[in-house]
């Protein structure tokens, strides 16, 4: 039988575990979660940092979390947080939290070197990097692989939209569950912080708009735990409540 029709096949369980593995190495497609080839690789060569193990967000990538030591270690995290409604949205505007992508939100990683969080965290995630000529900060192309759809993205400057840097916890939800009320210099905090910046594919981050977790969650399920901790995670350094239906949503991805 050739290789490609075993591949076609996607492997039989009379074939030892050492050859179906080679041979889904060497198959197209077999992902069903839709992720490319060299996806799954990228992220087992430490390119996917578990969102507990990277408490300021300054690694790269979103690893799943499987084991049940790490799913009870989330539920611990999203238990504590307060709840409370969203709020109106009245007065929102992306400016009150500064002007996108500045490098002078002071408090946070990764601020004042020079170089925009944009391409800061291009930098972070991506591989294969390559800068504009004469420079070591602004990134044109790259390999990233993308959390939410479980797809590697080889991204040019040229479509830059195809990749778009996420607030985990989106600023007018932060917005509507008080940072209204925080000073300037807060809100800059936020929406410069590695810890609730990831960039992914853009239609995922468009789907996502200001939604909470009881509204969009990736469509990659094998990392909805690690985001619900990393959404955990912002809330909590910044003291922000969620609704009562994020977090019974957040905890309903890290159940054992």
């Amino acid at each position: 039988m050739s290789h490609r029709l075993l591949c076609a096949r996607g492997t039989r369980a009379v074939f030892t575990v050492a050859i179906a593995a080679a041979l889904v190495a060497g198959c197209d497609g077999l992902d069903p979660g839709g992720s490319s080839v060299g996806s799954e690789p990228d992220a087992a060569a430490g390119r996917a940092a578990s969102p507990l193990t990277n408490p300021d967000g300054t690694k790269p990538g979103l690893a799943a979390l499987t084991s049940e030591a790490d799913k009870a270690g989330a539920r611990k995290l999203i238990e504590e947080l307060a709840t409370k409604g969203r709020g109106p949205k009245t007065g929102y505007d992306r400016d009150e939290f500064g002007y996108a992508w500045m490098d002078t939100a002071d408090g946070v990683p990764l601020a004042r070197n020079g170089c925009d969080t944009r391409n800061d965290l291009l930098k972070l995630h991506g591989r294969k990097i390559q800068f504009r000529a004469g420079s070591d900060c602004v990134v044109v192309s790259m390999n990233l692989y993308d959390p939410y759809t479980g797809k590697d993205i080889a991204w040019k400057k040229a479509k830059a939209a195809e990749v778009q840097i996420d607030h985990v916890v989106p600023l007018s939800y932060s917005w509507q569950m008080g940072a209204a009320r925080w000073p300037e210099s807060k809100r800059k905090q936020l929406a410069n912080d590695a810890l609730n910046l990831l960039p992914v594919e853009g239609r995922a981050n468009s789907a996502k708009r200001d939604s909470g977790p009881a509204a969009w969650l990736p469509p990659n399920k094998k990392i909805r735990c690690s985001y619900a901790v990393r959404f955990a995670q912002v809330a909590d350094k910044y003291e922000l409540p969620v609704t009562t239906a994020d977090k019974a949503m957040m905890l309903e991805q890290c159940e054992g």
